[in-house]
């Protein structure tokens, strides 16, 4: 799979992980409310089976797999029972840091997509590959 696949499925990944922690922190005194996450898992199975092919003894490099881009994440229930905050298992201090974490990857992961786009639209112009 190539790196600016891999990219926007980290997009697609942070804004649904972004839409699940929102939801837990508007939840945070709801009695009863059981705390949501995403399965990061099956994203990282699907991007690490990408095949290797050395192009020398010395190389590697992958190769474009046929892996499918996956546009739904599963969103899985957080089966402890610990009562954080006496009322659901949501911790805010949690979320709070989830959500900064992401906040950081969505940054990251966009910024090097603009760039790869604006590297192509460079070339195009005739304006070399750099940005």
């Amino acid at each position: 799979m190539s790196s600016i696949k891999l990219l926007q499925n980290l997009l697609d990944y942070c804004a649904v992980k972004n839409k699940v922690i929102a939801k837990n922190i508007a939840n945070v005194g709801t009695q009863g409310y059981k705390r949501e996450d995403v399965e990061f898992k099956n994203l990282l199975d699907e991007n690490s089976n990408s095949i290797l092919k050395t192009s020398s003894n010395k190389h590697f490099g992958a190769i474009n797999s046929p892996v499918q881009n996956k546009s739904e994440f599963n969103i899985v229930l957080d089966g402890s029972n610990e009562m954080t905050t006496g009322i659901n298992n949501v911790d805010i201090e949690q979320e709070m840091s989830e959500l900064a974490e992401n906040t950081l990857r969505f940054r990251f992961a966009s910024k090097k997509v603009g760039s790869y786009y604006r590297n192509i639209q460079n070339v195009i112009k005739g304006g070399g590959g750099r940005s």
